[in-house]
């Protein structure tokens, strides 16, 4: 049996009130003369409404339904409603009356037409009163389950941050490794450049978006980091066009495209590498491309996305309505094409 529910009264003295009105509506326009003391009258019964709708929607119906076996009281549970929905409701209209609080202003030959007046209206209540009842809960379902849906999406897609950032870290450190074990004299500058990235993933991308320009110093600082690893015969491109520069974007979404250029297409190309990046936005239209040389074709001739470009389209899936993300694989060019709708943020 369920217990008393403040909220859920509260809800039936609102269509209750509801209720008065839409009654106070309907006098005003067929009886205006009498409208006063017919709203005092409806205001009476109204009281008597809520309680009884409240106990059919929030004891009854559960109680019926609760358990298969509870089935055999449903003829006795209904009988007492149509009771206080006939009986009941004349014998309140009749306290009323005789205690002065409403007025007299209808009569009846007999008992038997006084509760056949009152019985459509206490039936029509249990329509109106079901009628919001019943929408008001599916709307809070519908708003439970968005709400539900919004969490999983963004416990997913932290989860997926959480796995872009130590990998982008991971592959700086190997990079790192490689100077130190050769012994090199760019050691302590990678290592400078490690930090600022550092901070910048630790103070800078912990927010649900940065100014593009923070992105794209962070790229700046990526391809530096790299280029230490290479001689002259590295060419890196980097060039943007950028209307404003305080457009937001989530932080470290680009990232994945340029570390993926160098670590599966720079790092495995003997003659040429090379890096070609482009970024422009216009009117909130993001285009983010990237070209790297590459020497590794497919036996197959297919194409698989590594960790690092598939967690990226998950994110973009859970970010954005509009975008698109194409990979195409050349003979001796890797391209990713990336256009987002900024304006079209999830």
């Amino acid at each position: 049996m369920a217990t008393f529910n403040k909220k859920r009264w509260v809800l039936y003295l609102r269509i209750g009130a509801a209720y008065l009105l839409f009654l106070l509506f309907i006098d005003l326009v067929r009886h205006p003369e009498t409208v006063l003391k017919k709203m005092v009258n409806n205001a009476w019964m109204v009281i008597y409404l809520v309680v009884m709708n409240y106990i059919l929607f929030e004891y009854t119906i559960p109680f019926i339904r609760l358990r298969w076996t509870r089935m055999l009281a449903t003829p006795f549970l209904l009988f007492g409603h149509l009771i206080l929905a006939s009986f009941g409701f004349y014998a309140w209209r009749h306290i009323g009356v005789a205690s002065g609080i409403c007025f007299s202003l209808k009569t009846h030959p007999s008992l038997e037409k006084a509760v056949e007046y009152s019985v459509p209206y206490s039936f029509f209540s249990m329509l109106f009163f079901g009628v919001i009842r019943y929408t008001y809960d599916l709307r809070k379902l519908k708003q439970t389950a968005q709400r539900l849906r919004i969490e999983k999406q963004e416990a997913e897609l932290n989860f997926l941050k959480s796995q872009t950032n130590p990998h982008f870290l991971f592959n700086t450190l190997n990079n790192i490794y490689s100077l130190t074990r050769d012994k090199s004299d760019l050691a302590p500058e990678s290592i400078l450049r490690l930090s600022k990235i550092l901070r910048y993933m630790l103070y800078e991308a912990g927010g649900e978006y940065i100014a593009i320009e923070q992105e794209l110093k962070i790229i700046s600082d990526y391809i530096a980091l790299e280029q230490l690893r290479y001689d002259e015969s590295l060419l890196v491109n980097f060039n943007y066009y950028i209307g404003d520069m305080k457009q937001s974007l989530p932080p470290l979404l680009l990232i994945p495209l340029v570390e993926n250029a160098f670590k599966h297409g720079v790092s495995e190309t003997r003659n040429r590498p090379f890096v070609d990046i482009h970024c422009s936005v216009n009117n909130q239209q993001l285009q983010f491309i990237v070209k790297n040389s590459t020497e590794t074709l497919p036996a197959d001739g297919s194409l698989k996305e590594n960790i690092g470009l598939a967690n990226l389209r998950r994110q973009l899936e859970l970010l954005y309505k509009e975008f698109n993300l194409t990979v195409q694989q050349g003979e001796s060019v890797f391209t990713a094409s990336l256009q987002i709708n900024l304006k079209s943020h999830v």
